[in-house]
């Protein structure tokens, strides 16, 4: 029997505003409240999936402000970088992924999401900042 012990990464932008709210999307597949992202494409360094990620599902343009925590689904092998992120440009808007948007506060989420995708959010509105690098095996890149 041959065991598959690959991973996929997957990146997700908790987005604060002024009043230390985070934005929820609701995704239209399952309808569970979640901080916007989604899996790494091979190819991609960290922070251009991130905005990638979060644009297609909001509509916002991003910047990373800190990485707030590292998360795995033990059963689907799934890890998640979460970064608490500043919008730069944009509006929410729906897309094919996300089907409403809400902005909550560290209370309200557990209200709203399951409780493994709440801590993300309540972790990424308290937790200090961790440095985001990527190397190419030997030089870190800028």
């Amino acid at each position: 029997m041959t065991v598959d012990s690959r991973h996929s990464v997957s990146v997700a932008g908790v987005i604060v505003d002024d009043q230390g709210r985070a934005l929820l999307i609701q995704r239209r597949d399952n309808g569970h409240w979640e901080a916007p992202g989604g899996v790494l494409e091979q190819e991609e360094d960290i922070i251009t999936g991130l905005r990638r990620e979060v644009q297609e599902e909001t509509g916002l343009k991003v910047t990373p402000i800190a990485l707030t925590g590292v998360y795995k689904n033990m059963p689907r092998g799934i890890v998640a970088l979460v970064f608490r992120c500043k919008v730069d440009a944009g509006s929410p808007r729906e897309s094919d992924e996300t089907s409403a948007f809400r902005w909550v506060t560290a209370d309200e989420v557990t209200e709203l999401a399951d409780e493994a995708f709440a801590i993300r959010v309540q972790d990424a509105l308290t937790i200090q900042a961790v440095p985001i690098r990527q190397h190419d095996g030997i030089h870190v890149l800028q």
